[in-house]
């Protein structure tokens, strides 16, 4: 079985809203309208885009929902007065989020959030059903696995990222099974817009990059996602204790799973220990290329 520790996730999400400014930015810029007064961001984690939407459309109301108290708080804290932030979780059905959100919504957004509802397509229903007529439902899900390292690292069996990945697959099959009520999805999140009422839906792929070598801010913090990737999978501190953190919409294991093989995280814990000579926070040669999905479908007017 998998839980996720959400309070433990509160820094890390953090993190990741100060991290991501410019593609919140830019993303946020492409779905509002100007007639747009109700703005929700639902699973606002560190709140980076519930900040970007208000300053997409100043004059907006904008309302961050998060269901754990000290995620929420690192939200209020980002958005420094911008937004409304209300505790409510998808958990609990709809009418939690439709009192938050206070109004129809002309604009919903929910990156990386509606994967945890046991229910999918029943969470994609409730967030539909507090859309304004013609309002949009922003998805933000899936896209292509984030490529840093060079295939070749000079330690252990080339395609050691390519295996992380593939590890983290089964590890998130796991999760979604051990969520109570699991119900499987077997389709695309357009074609939840779709039974859930939507019209128009459509996928926008963003790809962003940053070329090597990486500036010293970015190169830590790539080397942190992966101390945190292996903490997650291996259930224990990588590094030999060098850093904290959680992985993106993630918590910690509780399973016998073996996700990763002992070649590997011992391969793993070379590189992510500052110690080692082969820690990869000296290599000039990390790079960022990501590609991430955001999928959007029209309420009827």
């Amino acid at each position: 079985m998998i839980e996720i520790d959400w309070a433990g996730e509160a820094g890390r999400l953090r993190a990741s809203a100060e991290g991501e400014t410019d593609w919140n930015a830019a993303v946020a810029r492409s779905l509002v309208r100007d007639g747009d007064n109700v703005l929700a961001d639902v699973g606002c984690g560190g709140g980076g885009m519930a900040k970007a939407l208000a300053e997409a459309l100043p004059g907006a109301t904008v309302v961050a929902i998060d269901a754990d108290p000290e995620v929420l708080e690192q939200a209020r804290e980002h958005t420094a007065g911008l937004v409304r932030c209300e505790l409510a979780s998808m958990d609990d059905g709809v009418e939690p989020l439709r009192r938050a959100i206070a109004a129809p919504a002309d604009l919903i957004w929910a990156s990386a959030s509606v994967h945890h509802a046991a229910d999918q397509q029943a969470a994609v229903d409730a967030l539909a059903s507090l859309l304004a007529p013609g309002g949009r439902l922003a998805l933000a899900e899936g896209g292509l696995p984030a490529r840093y390292l060079p295939w070749d690292l000079g330690v252990g069996e080339p395609g050691l990222e390519l295996r992380l990945d593939l590890a983290q697959d089964r590890w998130f099959k796991v999760m979604r099974d051990s969520l109570p009520g699991s119900v499987p999805m077997p389709y695309g999140w357009t074609e939840a817009l779709t039974r859930a009422g939507l019209t128009g839906a459509t996928t926008r792929s963003v790809l962003t990059e940053t070329p090597a070598p990486l500036p010293p801010e970015r190169l830590e913090g790539v080397v942190q996602a992966f101390r945190t990737r292996i903490e997650r999978l291996t259930g224990g501190d990588s590094g030999h204790g060098h850093g904290h953190g959680h992985g993106h919409g993630h918590g910690h294991v509780v399973s016998d799973e073996e996700w990763l093989t002992p070649d590997d995280v011992e391969v793993w814990q070379q590189l992510l220990d500052p110690d080692r000579p082969q820690y990869l926070g000296r290599r000039s040669d990390l790079a960022v290329l990501s590609v991430r999905s955001v999928h959007l479908g029209h309420a009827p007017r």
